[in-house]
């Protein structure tokens, strides 16, 4: 098993990969957010507590954990649907789409 692989499994929870753990394990490591999400494909695991709030996630709880957010606004819907591929969309394409619509990072 490779490291970036252990590494992925090991930072699971809830059989997703909470995307700020995504970004601190590619930050102690040396790796590529985009690395570490390539790995995490691979695996078939998927991306959890979006820190865009767009798949769970816009205030902080009591456990630090990001909440859910009520309602996309339509535009970035919009923009979410022409991205998606087979109802899954990147994270790159995420952020892209978050850049265009200046949404900010919640975690």
């Amino acid at each position: 098993m490779s490291e970036i692989e252990s590494a992925v499994l090991s930072a699971l929870r809830d059989a997703g990969l909470p995307c700020t753990f995504a970004f601190r394990l590619a930050k102690a490591h040396g790796w590529t957010p985009s690395q570490v999400g390539s790995e995490a494909t691979r695996l078939d695991v998927r991306i959890s507590r979006c820190q865009l709030g767009l798949f769970g996630y816009d205030s902080f709880s009591q456990k630090g954990l990001v909440q859910r957010v009520a309602a996309v606004p339509g535009d970035v819907m919009v923009s979410l649907r022409a991205a998606e591929i087979d109802e899954r969309i990147s994270c790159a394409a995420l952020w892209q789409i978050a850049e265009e619509h200046g949404l900010p990072r919640l975690a």
